[in-house]
């Protein structure tokens, strides 16, 4: 059995729209490989250590959360970085995906200070972007999956020209409404707006993940072996069939 050891960053703060599903499912789908996923919470005051995480993952939450604990997470941007720099997974959703960009403007006018992780800056908009997003993603060369999920956020997430969007857009807003494109994608590092939680309707991602965290232990180049996800493939449909019906930007 192989340990894989994630850092959930924040979770006493960062858990909105029960986004700490997404751990849960992780958890079950290394279970049922044989590998076994230990949880360490990282929160305000505790170290970040760079090598000591196969897989970090910091959920969303409203500004009044992400200001609470932004200045904290900056001063663990330089650990963050090297963790990701050094091989280890990650996956940031929603306010905690703001966070790991250069910084985010809020509704009050406040700049949040981010991890510089991703190539993006994010500013408050005045209307909220809501509902179901349907994503094509290609996170390995050849291989297009979609992505689906719900989105329900002001700001309006702008990637520089070095940055690699996490998919495109086939219904819903998006990053910012406008763009056509949905998170990023550095490395073994994700970000993204969709979130309900994101994981249990798309369990291809999940298993991407786990095997990225898994080849951070040594395990080589790993390929899980499939699971019977019928359940989780029609979760996956009913979510692309709402953001179908819902249609493109608008």
């Amino acid at each position: 059995m192989s340990r894989i050891v994630v850092g959930h960053l924040y979770p006493d703060y960062l858990n909105i729209y029960a986004d700490r599903g997404n751990i849960a499912v992780l958890e079950r789908r290394a279970a049922w490989r044989g590998h076994r996923l230990e949880v360490r919470d990282v929160s305000v005051g505790d170290d970040l250590v760079p090598g000591e995480h196969d897989l970090l993952y910091i959920g969303g939450g409203q500004d009044r959360e992400q200001a609470l604990i932004a200045p904290d997470l900056a001063a663990k941007g330089e650990a963050a970085r090297a963790a990701v720099d050094g091989g280890a997974a990650l996956l940031a959703v929603c306010g905690g995906y703001q966070l790991m960009g250069r910084s985010y403007l809020d509704g009050s006018g406040e700049r949040l200070p981010g991890v510089g992780l991703f190539p993006l800056e994010t500013v408050a908009g005045s209307r909220r972007l809501i509902g179901d997003v349907l994503l094509e993603c290609e996170l390995e060369p050849g291989e297009r999956r979609a992505l689906a999920g719900f989105e329900n956020h002001a700001g309006r997430t702008l990637l520089d020209e070095s940055g690699t969007p996490l998919g495109r857009v086939v219904a819903g807003f998006g990053n910012d409404g406008e763009s056509g494109f949905e998170g990023c994608r550095i490395g073994n590092a994700v970000g993204t707006y969709l979130h309900g939680p994101l994981l249990p309707r798309n369990p291809w991602l999940a298993d991407w993940l786990l095997e990225r965290a898994l080849s951070r232990r040594g395990e080589g180049d790993v390929m899980l072996e499939p699971l019977p996800d019928e359940l989780e493939h029609e979760a996956h449909e009913v979510a692309a069939r709402r953001a179908r019906e819902r249609g493109g930007r608008r």
